[in-house]
């Protein structure tokens, strides 16, 4: 089996109103992981719980010793949050961070999550979301309490129910996917799907070449005022990429649905 090449574009911005960008990524295409890690907002130091996830993968992957599994992220994550947990102790307030990971392997995506950022898969030309958001409002969408277009706007939409940093043990999420060499990814903070819905990321992911789709992500959304830190980690295999010209819009404008 001829193995796959992966490789990614990513970028990170404080957003419109943000005074500390409290998001950070960590993108390692020859080890084939990526992450995306979102300082909690509101509570102090979040930008240095972020730090430390990202920090904690490069460590992991500079060993370069053998390829990596699941395990060993899952092994890592834990011990970063027991550090950021003895932080949090130390300082009086929690020092935490969502965290979003993906590997690929041969045939697998592998995805390991807690909080709300989130992974999308783009293949045959339809959007899908590999994670679920750890928050109130999902929970109350999955429950019938509330319609999923209400959860943006609800009282409770920032209030997560994961997050590295909060508790002794970390409750991380994991699911893996059958991997085609047509599957494309990206990895995002929910600043980018407060602004974005998923047809226009859909519609994004499939218009633009990839070298140039993490600016084209952040300059829409700070075009429409983003008030979070949004980050975003784009992931494809350039052999077999295939895109149709994006036509060029008003950054203001609401997307075409390729649908």
């Amino acid at each position: 089996m001829q193995k796959l090449h992966w490789e990614s574009v990513a970028k990170t911005d404080i957003g419109t109103v943000r005074k500390i960008n409290e998001d950070q990524f960590f993108d390692d295409d020859t080890a084939r992981i990526w992450c995306v890690a979102d300082g909690m907002g509101g509570h102090e130091r979040g930008d240095l719980a972020s730090q430390l996830i990202a920090q904690a993968l490069a460590d992991l992957t500079s060993q370069g010793q053998r390829k990596l599994t699941v395990g060993d992220i899952t092994e890592s994550l834990q011990a970063t949050n027991k550090k950021l947990v003895e932080m949090s102790s130390k300082h009086g307030s929690i020092v935490g961070s969502t965290v979003v990971v993906l590997l690929l392997t041969a045939t697998q995506a592998h995805c390991i999550w807690a909080g709300d950022s989130r992974i999308y898969r783009v293949r045959n030309k339809r959007i899908q979301r590999l994670t679920r958001d750890h928050s109130q409002v999902e929970d109350m969408v999955d429950a019938g309490l509330i319609k999923p277009e209400e959860a943006e706007f609800h009282p409770k939409a920032n209030v997560i129910t994961r997050a590295m940093g909060a508790c002794q043990q970390l409750d991380l999420e994991y699911k893996s996917f059958d991997l085609l060499p047509s599957d494309r990814f990206l990895l995002c903070s929910d600043g980018l799907n407060k602004v974005l819905n998923d047809h226009e990321i859909e519609y994004l992911m499939q218009h633009t070449k990839p070298a140039s789709i993490a600016e084209e992500f952040i300059d829409i959304a700070l075009s429409r005022r983003v008030r979070d830190n949004v980050t975003v980690v784009a992931v494809h295999n350039p052999n077999e990429t295939a895109y149709d010209t994006l036509h060029t819009l008003p950054l203001d404008s609401t997307l075409p649905l390729n649908l």
